[in-house]
């Protein structure tokens, strides 16, 4: 019985090039010079080469400068959930922070940046302009990188947006931050059970209950006094008819 027939051989494997090894060999400093010029994605490629490229373009500051030198952004101050984060430098990691006051409106807003309605809409995660009445705050789309310049911005979680960002605040940083996110989170808290008791006590939806809050400035009281004041004058409206 004749033997198998062994498989034919493949190419053979080519010897490593000694000065292709050297040449990944640079000084720390000129090793960091260099990957200081590449964007994110590809500083991201430069720490799978070797473990010396690696600990250079793993490192922290290299990392930040990469994602902010595009847009000119001085500082960015935390950490993201992720370090997939700062490989997406695009301008849509960046958004303005907009502290919400009484009597704005989404159009309003809207027309101050130069945006479109529905870019802060869907920035935010809102349904509807009613949206706003239950925030504290917006993040504004950023539409020209030159407000960016110099500035310092926070990575922050967005809970209602359902968005992580790099977050300029062109007034100035309001307070310390963990005391900021724990006051946001319980006002927000707080927010949402007067939304609820509002919602159910009435039978309408959250848009209709956010208007009729924001109207009475949050005064649930007021809120379902004022919805059976006006589903009064419709059903007289209707009756007159």
């Amino acid at each position: 019985m004749a033997a198998a027939a062994s498989p034919p051989a493949g190419p053979p494997i080519p010897e490593p090039d000694p000065a292709a090894i050297a040449a990944l060999r640079l000084p720390a400093d000129l090793l960091r010079a260099v990957l200081h010029r590449l964007p994110p994605a590809d500083l991201a490629r430069a720490a799978c080469v070797c473990r010396a490229w690696n600990a250079v373009a793993s490192d922290r500051a290299m990392i930040e400068a990469a994602f902010r030198a595009p847009w000119g952004v001085r500082r960015v101050v935390g950490e993201p959930a992720t370090r997939a984060f700062w490989r997406a430098a695009s301008i849509e990691r960046f958004a303005l922070s907009h502290a919400v006051r009484r009597g704005d409106t989404v159009p309003g807003i809207a027309l101050k940046y130069s945006i479109q309605v529905t870019d802060i809409k869907r920035f935010n995660n809102m349904m509807s302009d009613h949206g706003i009445y239950s925030r504290e705050r917006l993040l504004i789309p950023i539409s020209d990188p030159k407000i960016l310049l110099g500035s310092t911005c926070y990575i922050e979680m967005d809970h209602n947006a359902k968005r992580e960002v790099a977050v300029f605040y062109p007034e100035g940083r309001p307070g310390g931050k963990a005391e900021s996110s724990a006051r946001t989170v319980s006002a927000d808290k707080r927010s949402q059970r007067i939304l609820e008791s509002v919602r159910r006590s009435l039978r309408i939806d959250d848009g209709t209950a956010l208007y009729y809050l924001s109207i009475t400035e949050g005064d649930p009281r007021a809120a379902m006094m004022e919805f059976s004041e006006d589903l009064r004058w419709e059903q007289q409206q209707q009756a007159g008819h």
